[in-house]
């Protein structure tokens, strides 16, 4: 019989807590739950959950090397052997050996009982998000800043993921065509899943002339004139970036070259979107886009904010941290809660603030809002959010 916890498994418990605080830190209390069965499970749920953070670094690499090792691609018309994929990727069998069950371990591929390796359905379902690899790919500058963690966040690292990004810095910085095609195939890539959720979360019936600020090759304004073909499209973005945008949307969108940092945005829509655009920037700067958006609608135009957004006052596990990290090594931006966003709006003189999180908060949620001169049809963001904290 296990032996009772209000005798050895709470002896040397700490006081000055909770209960529950103390149990959890008591070594006696974790070694007789690991003897009782309805504990036992309890512990080690938990056991794991805490190593996966620790080896979370692991895993990372371990993809990383997969994608580079283009083994998804190998193993999409079937199974192979460790023999066929090592000869391949030029490793010594036992390794990719290691890779492969790492691979398997991570459900990302399947082992068969004949031991050959295939894609599992996460593994076929890693292959069909668009820009995904790419994205595991370009990680390894990512890493290089995050390798001094402390470091890092102290300020005191030298700047890498911000020189991958140099159109933060304004036109000027981000002359360079090689740097921007790749800027801009990422983004391209990247922004499908983003413009499949905005357009779930936002309804652009009404809305006459759009313009899409920051947005790159023009992905998202594709996805909005497929779904809204009378819609007259804008895009504007640094020249550097247009000639590709001009490539994949053909005549129907007019291209305005500029660099919202540099002068005022363009008049005559009536609707301005910003596509994973605000947490690239200082709030200083946000204020000064949000402030010339404002300026440049028309009485009652609207804005359409999307991007990946904290949790706020209940973090949330992909954006308060991979986001909020990668955000941070670019030096210039931040993630933001939809309220804090909300409330910039605000501050600059929007209205009819509501804020929306997508069915895949890690792809992206939405704050919509309007220039004063049309009635409000729901109450502000700031006020829906105290009184569902009241209820």
């Amino acid at each position: 019989m296990a032996d009772v916890p209000d005798r050895q498994a709470l002896a040397g418990v700490s006081p000055g807590r909770g209960l529950i605080e103390r149990l959890l830190t008591s070594r006696r209390f974790h070694a007789f739950a690991a003897r009782t069965p309805f504990l036992r499970r309890i512990v080690r749920r938990e056991g794991e959950a805490i190593f996966q953070l620790v080896q979370g670094f692991v895993q990372s690499q371990a993809l990383m090397a997969l994608v580079e090792l283009r083994i998804f691609d190998a193993l999409h018309h079937g199974p192979r052997t460790v023999l066929d994929l090592a000869h391949m990727a030029q490793l010594p069998p036992e390794r990719m050996q290691i890779l492969l069950q790492a691979g398997a371990a991570m459900r990302l591929l399947k082992r068969q009982r004949d031991g050959r390796f295939s894609l599992s359905h996460r593994g076929l379902a890693f292959g069909a998000v668009p820009g995904l690899a790419a994205m595991v790919r370009h990680h390894s500058v990512l890493y290089r800043d995050l390798a001094e963690p402390v470091a890092f966040l102290r300020g005191q690292t030298d700047p890498g993921l911000s020189g991958f990004w140099p159109y933060v810095f304004g036109a000027a910085a981000a002359e360079d065509p090689g740097v921007a095609a790749t800027y801009s195939t990422l983004m391209a890539d990247s922004q499908v899943l983003v413009a499949e959720d905005t357009l779930h979360l936002v309804d652009f019936r009404g809305i006459r002339h759009l313009m899409d600020v920051g947005g790159g090759t023009g992905a998202f304004l594709a996805a909005v004139g497929q779904a809204h073909p009378s819609l007259r499209l804008s895009l504007l973005d640094l020249p550097v970036v247009l000639g590709a945008a001009g490539a994949r949307l053909g005549g129907r969108v007019t291209l305005c070259a500029g660099s919202f940092r540099d002068g005022p945005l363009p008049k005559g829509a009536d609707a301005i979107s910003l596509i994973r655009v605000l947490y690239d920037h200082a709030d200083e700067t946000v204020v000064a886009l949000l402030s010339s958006a404002l300026n440049a609608l028309p009485a009652g135009g609207r804005i359409v904010i999307s991007e990946p957004m904290s949790g706020g006052t209940s973090p949330d596990v992909i954006t308060d941290v991979y986001f909020a990290f990668y955000t941070l090594a670019m030096q210039t931006g931040r993630t933001r809660s939809g309220i804090e966003i909300a409330a910039l709006l605000a501050g600059v003189g929007f209205v009819d603030i509501h804020h929306k999180s997508g069915p895949r908060p890690f792809v992206t949620s939405v704050v919509t809002a309007r220039k004063p001169g049309v009635a409000l049809t729901a109450p502000p963001l700031a006020k829906r959010a105290a009184e569902e904290t009241l209820t």
